[in-house]
């Protein structure tokens, strides 16, 4: 069934889903390892953001384009940037947790962020504990163990994220 964007936007889904040129999609999410690596994600970034200059953000809407709306697990923007209930500008660093989401899925929203001019993309697989960084130049295994990010520097060392699992 198609929706507009408008009647999107009206509508509370719990969990959030997203929104793809008039199709509303639900996301992965809900299981422990999931669960328990966006938990850490957040923890690590959160407790670092003012040093880092960047606010973090779980599950906020990210308006990629007029017909889309993507909801990262994560969302990370400068603490200058401005930003409304409904991210409608770049943010800095958007994060994925996928353990499940098939490559042709997540590459979609990796393009969507790039596109929409996120300099950052990460994704993070739980079940394989290994991280990826996209950019506008390719997307590259984190094969150091940690994912970075510049302007302002940001190294997450990847085991950490598992620690307490």
């Amino acid at each position: 069934m198609t929706t507009s964007i408008e009647q999107y936007l009206r509508t509370s889904y719990h969990p959030d889903r997203e929104f793809v040129d008039g199709q509303v999609i639900e996301r992965n999410l809900g299981e422990r390892t999931h669960s328990a690596a966006q938990s850490q994600t957040i923890f690590y970034l959160a407790s670092r953001a003012r040093e880092h200059g960047v606010k973090v953000f779980p599950r906020v809407r990210v308006q990629v384009s007029a017909t889309r709306i993507r909801v990262p697990d994560v969302t990370i923007i400068k603490r200058s940037q401005l930003q409304g209930e409904i991210f409608t500008a770049p943010p800095h660093l958007c994060i994925e947790l996928s353990k499940d989401d098939t490559m042709l899925y997540i590459q979609e929203k990796i393009d969507d962020y790039l596109r929409f001019g996120v300099p950052y993309v990460w994704i993070i697989n739980p079940r394989l504990r290994k991280g990826y960084m996209a950019t506008k130049a390719g997307m590259v295994e984190a094969e150091s163990g940690v994912l970075a990010a510049s302007d302002p520097e940001i190294r997450v060392p990847v085991a950490e994220l598992f620690e307490d699992d």
